[in-house]
């Protein structure tokens, strides 16, 4: 090649930070970084925003690539501003006197949950203790024994009265525990018995009967009498009794009024306690027995269930929280996001109460911030719409998954709701944002700040710093060595191979953090005090070896010529393209031989994979576009008159997207103008109509690919690949091929047109169309230009005998037909 054609410069083969130009001797003895997210002001600011927002449904969705750390950014850039944030309420539920089955909520100051527990319990014991003492007391016994003397004088009076009236008619009155009985007696007042009775007259028979009838009624009014007084008894004892205990209750509670007079909701369950209490005086009139029979462990002792009802269940307890809570849920189920409701067994059937209930994380996170993955919480159906319900009602409702879907009728506790002051923050991808946004009608009311995140920053001198100090405190955290100053350079430099850019680096987060974990394992192995680059390396090194089974097989292949590749001689329309394999969690370059052949016909270029269904819609695309070219090059004075083929060779699976689209187009400028082309060279990059080279991704890989196959064979100075110019910066070559650069064994070429690329290739001018439409003599686009010529010709040429041999065969038809 006569021609000097540009190559990329040795310190642009790779980004290198030198770590002598770090201010520090490693990781250990630097501070924490200022900032909890790195480059990410966009996605701060909108957090920030959103947290400031307390209503109208301003809750954040936070968007971004997955490994991008979504998670733990949200986090430390919320737990910063929650940290100044004031402490939200207590949550208790207690009995509801008034509704038994729909358990009451108590809000009560930060950290007096479980004081408010332990004051009841001992509020309730003391009573307990009290009330029987002042019952039993001599002072109450003596006023007891005063109402009950005048309840019985007064039915004894009342008993005296009808015996004598019933003297007086001759009959006698008796009474017994079943009741009061009239009957005749004689003038001795003995009972007459049934033969006397008999043998009385009629008239006297019936006089007695008489008698006896209204006796009856007199009984029966004494009787209603004796109830009436002994109600009012039982009403002036239970009155005696209340006064007791209510002085009682008032000298024991004033103390715990006091206490929580500036807690409204505690104020007004003890009123409702002390009226129970009152109702129930009965409960409390025994003193707890010394020894009680010893209950299965699974059934409740009748005592404690009777004085259950005014214990106290603290759902949330704040007394350690540090201003708002931030909690994160890896498993958004319904119990674990609103709480469930436990049964208990009780003599052969499940029993439940208030004391039972159970919080969720929309509880412990009440008040506070909700962190959550879109897609973990999309997968439990159930969760997501009631997470939605509970976000328009801004109410947190506990209920029995079984019942609230007509799975069961069992009678249950309904726990009254509580009110919902939180921010819920999701993560996930921008497409998954789109979707609910387009899909579903409640996402954009309730979701309205996205945060959306990149997966690179810049590469500045700040950004390498603040990086450093980021993975010293990571190091701290999870008692990993430190790395030193040139464990830190190889570090970054793999935060660079990852973005695919020297001035770049990755904002994914996890993968960097497992590499210094991984790192930190082989410092380990070699004893060493900091992780220095040949730990980073040697991880990097085994992570790939753990990957690359199939890289190396198709390498095998190459290597025993199964996969064609050829990389010494020429060959008209035979090529050599690059493009890039994933599988999983790797991906790698791969070498694949491109030919092109061009025949006369009306057809067009015809790409062989998309018409065996082997190609996706960008790959058609690029063919698409290779046809525009060639119009726009040659077609200008002359009908486009040609059938040209190509494929990508012993490739059995699909082909995607256009990067080998410049490739295919200069293997069929090959084909057409019989100039071959150096199989030494391999091609990358997409190409417009105009014929401007376009980059690609995955360059770095490509080259090595190209590379290890040009080494293994021998390199001979004049191998290399040619690039799209603009993809230079995104080089990041491995030492092996930066060397073979260095000392003028392998090259890489940056182009910006077609023009640049095939005259590397062939060794010949590529031309400039001149003034008259035509090429100069003795260029590739003239050679090229004269071939479609003749295929035009032959076309022209074809067509008109084909026209006359028909027309002649059509006057033979008529004569035969006269």
């Amino acid at each position: 090649m006569s021609k000097v054609f540009r190559e990329v410069s040795f310190n642009e083969l790779r980004g290198v930070l030198d770590p002598e130009s770090f201010p520090f001797e490693n990781t250990e003895i630097l501070e924490a970084p200022d900032e909890p997210i790195l480059g990410q002001l966009r996605a701060t600011d909108a957090i920030k925003f959103g947290m400031g927002m307390k209503r109208g449904g301003y809750h954040i969705f936070i968007a971004g690539p997955p490994k991008a750390g979504l998670t733990y950014a949200a986090r430390a850039c919320i737990e910063e501003q929650a940290e100044t944030e004031a402490k939200p309420p207590d949550w208790c539920y207690v009995h509801n006197f008034k509704e038994p089955d729909k358990p009451g909520c108590l809000r009560i100051s930060a950290g007096r949950g479980k004081e408010l527990k332990k004051d009841m319990l001992e509020l309730i014991e003391t009573i307990q203790k009290k009330i029987p003492e002042v019952l039993e007391s001599d002072e109450y016994s003596s006023k007891e024994a005063e109402v009950h003397k005048a309840f019985e004088n007064y039915r004894r009076r009342l008993i005296e009265d009808l015996s004598n009236q019933a003297k007086e008619e001759g009959f006698i009155l008796q009474v017994s525990q079943v009741g009061m009985v009239i009957i005749p007696a004689t003038k001795e007042g003995l009972p007459i018995s049934q033969e006397k009775l008999a043998e009385l007259a009629e008239e006297e028979r019936e006089s007695l009967k008489e008698k006896s009838n209204k006796l009856q009624e007199q009984m029966k009014e004494v009787v209603r009498k004796i109830r009436e007084a002994e109600a009012s008894f039982k009403e002036e004892q239970h009155k005696l009794e209340s006064q007791v205990a209510l002085y009682l209750l008032n000298q024991i509670m004033e103390l715990y009024l006091d206490k929580y007079k500036d807690e409204p909701d505690v104020i007004e369950h003890f009123k409702g306690l002390q009226e129970d209490i009152l109702a129930n005086i009965g409960d409390f009139k025994k003193k707890e027995e010394s020894q009680q029979p010893q209950m299965p462990q699974f059934q409740i002792p009748q005592k404690e269930m009777v004085f259950r009802k005014y214990a106290v269940n603290v759902l949330i307890d704040h007394s350690e929280t540090q201003g708002a809570p931030v909690v994160v849920e890896s498993n958004p189920t319904y119990p674990n996001l609103f709480g469930s409701i436990e049964r208990q067994a009780w003599f052969g059937a499940l029993f439940t109460d208030f004391t039972m209930i159970k919080p969720g994380v929309l509880h412990r996170a009440n008040g506070g911030y909700l962190i959550m993955k879109a897609l973990d919480l999309l997968k439990m159906w159930l969760s997501w719409e009631a997470l939605k319900r509970a976000l328009r009602d801004q109410k947190i409702r506990i209920e029995d998954l079984g019942e609230l879907y007509g799975l069961f009728s069992t009678r249950t506790i309904r726990p009254e709701p509580i009110p919902l002051d939180i921010k819920i923050v999701l993560t996930g991808d921008p497409y998954l944002f789109e979707l609910l946004y387009l899909y579903d009608d409640q996402f954009s009311k309730l979701f309205k700040v996205k945060a959306h995140m990149k997966d690179r920053m810049d590469r500045k001198e700040e950004t390498v710093l603040q990086c450093a100090r980021m993975m010293g405190d990571f190091c701290r955290e999870k008692g990993l060595r430190h790395p030193d100053r040139t464990g830190v350079a190889r570090l970054l430099e793999y935060s660079m191979e990852k973005t695919e850019d020297k001035h770049k680096l990755t904002l994914e987060l996890g993968d960097v953090s497992d590499l210094i974990r991984e790192a930190d394992y082989f410092a380990a192995i070699d004893k060493a005090q900091f992780i220095e680059r040949i730990h980073v390396e040697k991880a990097i090194e085994k992570r790939i070896f753990r990957s690359n089974l199939f890289e190396e097989q198709i390498r095998e292949l190459v290597e025993k010529d199964i996969l064609l590749i050829e990389t010494e001689g020429s060959k008209v329309g035979q090529i050599n393209g690059l493009s890039i394999l994933m599988t999983g969690d790797y991906e790698f370059g791969k070498a694949s031989r491109i030919t092109a052949t061009v025949s006369a016909g009306r057809e067009g270029v015809i790409a062989l994979e998309r018409e065996s269904k082997l190609s996706g819609n960008i790959h058609t695309k690029g063919v698409m576009i290779l046809t525009g070219f060639i119009k726009e090059r040659f077609a200008h004075n002359k009908p486009l008159s040609l059938s040209a083929t190509f494929c990508f060779e012993q490739s059995y699976g699909m082909v995607e997207g256009d990067s080998a689209s410049s490739t295919e187009l200069y293997s069929l400028l090959s084909s057409l103008s019989g100039v071959p082309i150096f199989q030494g060279i391999a091609v990358t990059g997409s190409v417009s109509q105009k014929g401007e080279i376009q980059p690609v991704g995955g360059v770095t890989r490509k080259v090595e690919a190209f590379f290890d196959i040009c080494e293994h064979r021998g390199l001979n100075g004049r191998q290399g690949v040619i690039i799209p110019e603009k993809n230079v910066r995104n080089l990041m070559l491995k030492q092996s091929v930066v060397e073979a650069v260095k000392q003028g064994l392998f090259h890489i070429w940056p182009v910006k047109t077609v023009e640049e690329g095939i005259e590397i290739l062939t060794g010949l001018e590529a031309g400039v169309r001149q003034v008259d439409g035509t090429y100069p003599e003795g260029t590739l686009f003239r050679k090229a230009d004269e071939r479609l010529v003749e295929l035009a010709e032959v076309i022209r040429k074809f067509g008109k005998e084909t026209n006359e041999n028909a027309k002649r065969s059509s006057e033979g038809g008529k004569e035969q037909a006269q």
